[in-house]
């Protein structure tokens, strides 16, 4: 027990390591679009405006997100422990990408996710993986190649999910690093739009952002896909409505539609810094 606990805290310190190849540098997920169409100007403020961007932003990725990101890592986990096969997961895998991509409702969004999902599997075959007996590397490179034939759309939380799986981190501890790294991300887009100095960056992660992560990991920690089990699911054209709800109800969603809109508008504005 005492050695999984450490080998969970190095891989949480490796895998927040901001200098990690995977491309998150370069993406403000709206924050850019949001500020642009003056809708981060609500007082006089700028980190109560900033922090409620930052909630609304995180609670809804939450929702929408780790559903995909527990189902591929339980899917990697059954198949470390051999009790699903690699065309299984694969499949599955599949699947999960593929409604990931479907939930994704904005253009800018979708490609900022493809994006970093791709460069994950990437960071595990060239930088984690051990080249001899290393039961992964087969199937991170089958599902890696898929994505670059456009077979797939290699979304981040799926491949977030695919790799702390493989690298044996558990699902709560790899969900909230998910979404802390999220909100990270959010608060280096604000410092480097100046919307945001760095020491209230700091302030806003060590205070305000640990509850708001443990709220999202609290209000999604029910929320599954459907995929990885379809026991507990009728067939969808012989459901009721209250059934239909029922499911709609533990099924992936965006709270954020507004988040949405104005992130889809980000290749309209005059000048960018981000790519979405």
């Amino acid at each position: 027990m005492e050695d999984t606990r450490r080998d969970d805290e190095f891989l949480l310190l490796l895998l927040s390591d901001a200098n990690l190849p995977t491309g998150s540098f370069v993406a403000s997920s709206g924050f850019e679009a949001h500020a642009a169409h003056g809708l981060l100007r609500t007082s006089s403020d700028a980190l109560v405006d900033t922090l409620a961007f930052v909630r609304s932003s995180v609670l809804s990725y939450g929702s929408n997100s780790l559903p995909f990101m527990r189902d591929a890592h339980a899917c990697v986990r059954q198949f470390a422990e051999g009790t699903r096969s690699e065309t299984s997961a694969l499949e599955v895998l599949g699947a999960l990408d593929a409604l990931c991509d479907a939930g994704t409702l904005n253009h800018v969004a979708r490609r900022a996710s493809r994006a970093q999902g791709v460069a994950l599997l990437t960071l595990y075959s060239k930088g984690f993986a051990v080249k001899q007996g290393d039961k992964f590397i087969a199937l991170i490179d089958a599902l890696k190649l898929r994505v670059r034939r456009d077979e797939l759309p290699g979304h981040l939380p799926v491949c977030w999910g695919v790799l702390t799986g493989a690298l044996g981190l558990s699902a709560d501890r790899a969900a909230h690093l998910h979404l802390f790294l999220h909100a990270r991300a959010l608060y280096s887009a604000a410092i480097r739009m100046n919307a945001l100095g760095p020491y209230a960056a700091q302030h806003a992660l060590l205070h305000h952002i640990r509850p708001l992560v443990d709220d999202a990991i609290a209000q999604t920690a029910h929320l599954r896909t459907g995929i990885l089990d379809h026991s507990d699911l009728q067939d969808q054209d012989e459901e009721d409505d209250d059934a239909a709800f029922a499911r709609a109800a533990i099924m992936p969603a965006n709270t954020w539609p507004l988040g949405e809109l104005i992130q889809g508008r980000h290749d309209q504005l005059h000048s960018r810094i981000f790519n979405s």
